[in-house]
């Protein structure tokens, strides 16, 4: 999956923006997931400025971004989740 998010990638940068297409293309959003023990909604996923890969989750008015990475997955996962732990497994 990597292989395939990342073929035309050149650079640690391009590759992280090619492994975010594929989050964007094939993550089932929205979703819902529990944080710190607080259920949100994941509504869109979202490259920082500085590079980072983030979930935009909710709960009523409040929005917050946390790291993909940190991202705990309900079980079942959603649709397309793998391509969270090819992204996991790319940044180590």
């Amino acid at each position: 999956m990597i292989e395939e998010a990342t073929v035309d990638a050149h650079g640690e940068d391009e590759q992280r923006t090619g492994l975010f297409a594929a989050l964007e293309e094939y993550l089932d959003l929205p979703f819902t997931t529990a944080v710190l023990g607080v259920e949100v909604t994941v509504r869109r996923v979202d490259l920082t400025p500085d590079g980072r890969i983030v979930a935009w989750c909710s709960r009523g008015r409040v929005r917050q971004a946390i790291g993909i990475l940190d991202l705990p997955l309900p079980s079942p996962a959603p649709e397309g989740a793998e391509w969270i732990e090819a992204y996991r497994h790319w940044a180590g």
